[in-house]
């Protein structure tokens, strides 16, 4: 465990517990919502069905580009104050959003939202690469992402209970408490990771100088091109979840369950990357669930197109592809911050504001594409998983696996270009 949290008394799962509850305040935003769509809709006079959807498009786009201001001053000013004012802007934007009038003045707040998450985002990723390095990092994120994972599965049956109880503007309401019960879990217990002498001026120069590192390494950069490629798949599936199980396949109000279900696999598949990603590397892991994912994908693709697609078959090769995305996402997370802990924040934000923007929008062409059939989304995912292997084979001069030497060792290379 760190010597800085024994030294403020906080335990290694508790410190995972924070920086998850941080990332969950952006899961919490989106998936809550999804079973809300329909009626948001209907109150605010939103006559194409599939422009509901710039509801999650909208809090995406604010979440993605406001983290490239976060990353410089949190290397500046350190994590923890940026990150307590961007939980207050969401405080305040959730709880405006339910006097919105209109559909457009929700989408300004959802945006004004989503730019307060940026700081849990690029945070939770700093505070841990502050701490960690190589493979110790890539457990300790994966054992977040098992922790973020769990919101998924509930936080759809949330958002129905919420319905059954109230408007749609509950939701806003609820999602407000939460973060203010977050936020002050992180101002009372979360420690300052960023040591004094490790903070970088807030200068043109530097800031330039920050950039210029992270965007001249190309493992780094391949492999937030890759992230942004799957997450784009995933955002393409979360906007036209609603769709597929409630207008496809007629699950109604059992439609959180399966959703949940769904998201309960992917958190398994963080906790077993945690287990053997110490022994098989990040490498090994990530690109052995690509191929796989890639794979699926294109059988998933052709059974719907073939229309050979009932639920069953649906969820058993959907649930491979997601349990896959699992180990993925979260080594890839990892590989692309390992050789920059010197410009952590920068580099985080840089990449979180690629992922972000780029897969929000991926995301967004997959959901406007559907069609009332399983094809888009199915497709989105064969394409984005080609994609993201090829950004993987630039990364690793076209070599899979990690074979030789200079794959040995997962360790920092602080601010090496390649």
């Amino acid at each position: 465990m760190s010597d800085l949290l024994k030294a403020r008394g906080i335990s290694r799962p508790e410190f995972i517990a924070i920086i998850a509850a941080m990332m969950a305040l952006n899961a919490m935003a989106i998936d809550v919502m999804l079973p809300a769509l329909p009626y948001m809709g209907e109150a605010l006079n939103v006559l194409n069905e599939n422009d509901r959807h710039f509801v999650i498009t909208a809090y995406m786009l604010g979440f993605g580009v406001a983290q490239l201001a976060i990353g410089p001053l949190s290397d500046r000013f350190g994590r923890k104050t940026p990150l307590i004012i961007g939980i207050i802007i969401y405080i305040i934007a959730a709880f405006a959003a339910v006097l919105a009038p209109d559909f457009a003045t929700l989408l300004i707040l959802r945006v004004i939202q989503g730019a307060g998450a940026a700081g849990t985002r690029v945070i939770a990723q700093s505070a841990v690469r502050d701490l960690y390095s190589g493979r110790a990092m890539a457990e300790v994120m994966s054992l977040t992402f098992m922790v973020f994972m769990a919101v998924p599965i509930i936080a759809p049956g949330i958002g129905q209970i919420l319905l059954l109880t109230g408007p749609w503007e509950t939701i806003f309401i609820f999602m407000g408490l939460l973060a203010l019960v977050s936020g002050l879990w992180a101002f009372f217990r979360l420690p300052e990771t960023l040591a004094p002498e490790n903070r970088r001026p807030l200068t043109i120069t530097a800031i330039t100088q920050g950039f210029q590192i992270v965007f001249t390494n190309r493992v780094a950069l391949c492999y937030a091109a890759a992230g942004t490629f799957v997450f784009g798949g995933l955002f393409g599936f979360i906007t036209t979840a609603q769709q597929i199980y409630v207008d496809i396949y007629g699950l109604g109000v059992y439609f959180p369950v399966a959703f949940a279900a769904m998201a309960g696999l992917m958190a398994i598949s963080s906790f077993l990357n945690s287990r053997f990603v110490s022994r098989l590397g990040m490498r090994r892991l990530s690109h052995f669930a690509m191929l796989v994912f890639t794979g699926m994908s294109g059988v998933l693709t052709l059974l719907a197109a073939l229309d050979m697609l009932p639920f069953w078959l649906f969820f058993t090769v959907f649930a491979v592809i997601m349990f896959m995305f699992g180990w993925a996402a979260s080594n890839m997370n990892s590989l692309s911050m390992e050789p920059l802990g010197a410009v952590a924040g920068t580099a985080s934000s840089v990449f979180g504001f690629v992922q972000t923007v780029g897969g929000a929008v991926l995301g967004s062409i997959i959901g406007q594409m559907y069609n009332g059939t399983v094809v888009p989304t199915a497709a989105g995912y064969f394409v984005m998983g080609g994609l993201a292997l090829i950004a993987i084979l630039i990364a690793e001069n076209g070599r899979l696996f990690g074979v030789g030497k200079d794959y040995e060792s997962e360790g920092p290379i602080y601010g090496e270009a390649h």
